[in-house]
């Protein structure tokens, strides 16, 4: 099963760095930006990270949370967060309950071999709990721009 636009997103319930569980239900009122990375501590995970960062007081002003998802383990995940200054949680989603939730496992090839990896994807889901937007595929210069540019449409609208 996989989230659809205007559709409420089902709950979800996973570790958090900062010693947290972050639960779907717990955030409505909210905004939520789920993004989907393929490796802690990677160049362009990093820059993305960084970018959500930057941006996460103009995110605050639109009522917004941001949440970074990748299979890597929890010590990975805060080691991250803690190098880069996040200013929000990382999920530790080794299960992949969540990156299957929202389809991003996707066939990858990688020096000619295949293998199973999360492509590189956020999703915007609103304060009701409904997929509001999603970005698929992602390249990160300019993303995180976008994804609050809808974060600031979505909130004004409601």
């Amino acid at each position: 099963m996989s989230v659809s636009i205007g559709q409420p997103v089902p709950d979800f319930s996973a570790s958090a760095t900062g010693d947290t569980r972050v639960n779907l239900s717990d955030l409505q009122g909210r905004q939520v930006v789920v993004y989907f990375y393929p490796k802690a501590s990677t160049p362009g995970c990093t820059t993305e990270g960084g970018d959500f960062r930057d941006r996460k007081g103009a995110f605050d002003a639109a009522n917004t949370m941001i949440l970074g998802v990748s299979r890597d383990g929890l010590r990975a995940q805060e080691n991250f967060k803690a190098k880069q200054g996040f200013n929000f949680e990382l999920i530790s989603d080794q299960d992949e309950t969540v990156c299957r939730l929202f389809d991003v496992i996707k066939l990858k090839k990688l020096y000619g071999k295949e293998h199973l990896g999360i492509a590189r994807s956020t999703f915007l889901i609103d304060a009701e709990g409904r997929l509001a937007r999603e970005w698929r595929g992602v390249k990160v210069p300019g993303h995180a721009e976008e994804v609050l540019d809808a974060a600031r449409e979505l909130n004004a609208a409601s």
